[in-house]
């Protein structure tokens, strides 16, 4: 059966190993690779991939927002999330986002071809260590203050997190959204009042803690 897939990560080599695994499949093609978030989002808008399988930590815009928008402008397309991180908190968000697939990046060898082969038949599927260690509530990598605060951002907000703890300027936030830079600094400034933070690096250090960002 004809099975066409995104590859979305900022490492060409993971890229390059990714596409080598999935096209080792009869019928199955990568249809299309992206280095970020963002870009993930428009070829996805385009192309109605059957599966997207996102890296969780790419730049300009994370997995978790990357799923969330897929989700809205190509409804069809399953997200397998690729990361590094056994996380509770993460689990919890991609699901939430639209995800239907979560696997550990050293376990993709093994896994990606049954997770890609689910999502397909629109099956869930999670890696044995992620379902396991997601039992444990000690894999929290933000505390509940980080987690009432972040629920609290819209998501075009937490989009702005991120470019923000990336370095971008209100200039270049304003370019990449397609927003004015008086809008752009608005929200900038109702984010630091949501989250009481009073700098940049109070920020950034929430954006790491949250994996919205990766140190």
């Amino acid at each position: 059966m004809q099975v066409r897939i995104l590859v979305a990560d900022d490492h060409h080599v993971v890229r390059t190993g990714l596409r080598s695994l999935l096209e080792s499949r009869n019928g199955w093609q990568v249809c299309a690779e992206a280095a970020n978030g963002r870009e993930a989002v428009e070829k996805s808008a385009e192309l109605k991939p059957d599966v997207a399988v996102l890296d969780i930590g790419m730049p300009l815009l994370n997995g978790v927002e990357a799923t969330r928008q897929i989700r809205k402008l190509s409804p069809q397309t399953e997200i397998l999330i690729l990361t590094m991180h056994d996380s509770e908190l993460l689990v919890h968000e991609v699901l939430e986002a639209g995800a239907r697939g979560y696997i550990l990046k050293d376990d993709a060898d093994r896994t990606l071809i049954a997770a890609v082969d689910a999502l397909r038949r629109h099956k869930p599927y999670f890696s044995s260590r992620v379902a396991r260690g997601n039992s444990n509530p000690a894999i929290r990598p933000g505390t509940s203050a980080d987690l009432s605060s972040r629920s609290r951002l819209t998501p075009r907000e937490r989009e702005i997190v991120q470019l923000l703890a990336e370095g971008k300027s209100n200039k270049e936030i304003a370019e990449l959204l397609g927003i004015s830079v008086k809008t752009a600094e608005t929200h900038r400034a109702n984010i630091m009042l949501k989250l009481d933070f009073h700098s940049i690096t109070e920020l950034v250090r929430y954006a790491v803690r949250n994996k919205i960002i990766q140190s």
